[in-house]
């Protein structure tokens, strides 16, 4: 399956790559050790030696090569072919010629490619099965890429009713505008989401960017390019926690870690444990 670019023109698909692109003009060692702190926290662990790590949908590859670092067996594949682009640049840049990293297109509702892949100690998808068009298929198939007693570690937006509704809407519609008008939802966007924060930077430091600046501290990202890529995140689905809990609950897995945003628009965290195979 490839990326169609008739969808992106028609504004039935976020271009993630090219965002992603953008991200990596800021990366630096600093938002890379965020990236792996935040591994290590969730699957509380110090380090992935001996470990297989499977990421789908690797964006910018940020955690990818995080996982490698931390010393990982790593395999990568995203859908969007920039993206897959922006993980072989890293790979370039910090572990060339690796052959413990591998990196491919491919789509996680692509069964005969999954089959291809086997099962890994972790298999980590952060806010991504949600955008595939068909989120609860995508979550039934990541449950067959997990090896026995090997972790799940994925992020689903938070179900907020009607609220969420429009926030799909909202996306379609960006998505749909010409890129010279994207700034009518952008600059709102901000305003909502972040204006109370950048005022009470400005006046408590002088600077409404303080919060920006100390963003790296989220698991190495970017304000700017998270804010976009929840403007233009299309298609866009949500869960409730209990929802995706009760999904792997009756497939055989185990919750081991949870962090919700409340009630909130963003990501709810799982961490899930495949049980052991009798």
């Amino acid at each position: 399956m490839i990326l169609s670019e008739k969808e992106v023109a028609t504004g039935e698909r976020f271009a993630f790559g090219k965002n992603w692109r953008q991200f990596l003009r800021t990366l630096n060692d600093e938002r890379i050790t965020e990236a792996e702190k935040s591994l290590k926290r969730r699957l509380s662990v110090e380090n992935l030696q001996g470990k297989t790590f499977l990421d789908i949908g690797s964006g910018s590859g940020l955690f990818s090569l995080a996982a490698r670092r931390l010393g990982a067996k790593v395999r990568s594949f995203d859908y969007d072919p920039v993206a897959v682009e922006c993980t072989a640049e890293l790979r370039q840049r910090y572990f060339p010629n690796d052959p413990t990293w591998t990196i491919e297109q491919g789509s996680v509702l692509d069964a005969a490619y999954l089959q291809t892949l086997g099962k890994s100690d972790i298999v980590y998808s952060w806010g991504v099965l949600h955008h595939t068009g068909a989120m609860w298929q995508a979550l039934e198939y990541v449950l067959t890429l997990v090896a026995p007693g090997g972790f799940l570690f994925i992020s689903i937006y938070n179900d907020q009713g009607g609220t969420s509704r429009r926030w799909r809407q909202m996306k379609r519609t960006y998505n749909r505008l010409p890129r010279y008008l994207r700034f009518l939802i952008l600059i709102p966007l901000t305003i909502q989401l972040r204006g109370t924060r950048m005022l009470r930077d400005l006046l408590q430091h002088g600077n409404p960017f303080t919060s920006w600046q100390n963003y790296k501290k989220n698991r190495g990202m970017s304000a700017w390019r998270d804010l976009v890529d929840w403007a233009g995140g299309y298609p866009f689905e949500v869960a409730k926690p209990e929802e995706i809990f009760d999904f792997y609950r009756k497939r055989g897995f185990i919750l081991e870690q949870l962090k919700t945003c409340g009630k909130g628009h963003g990501c709810n965290e799982y961490v899930f444990r495949k049980a052991e195979e009798s």
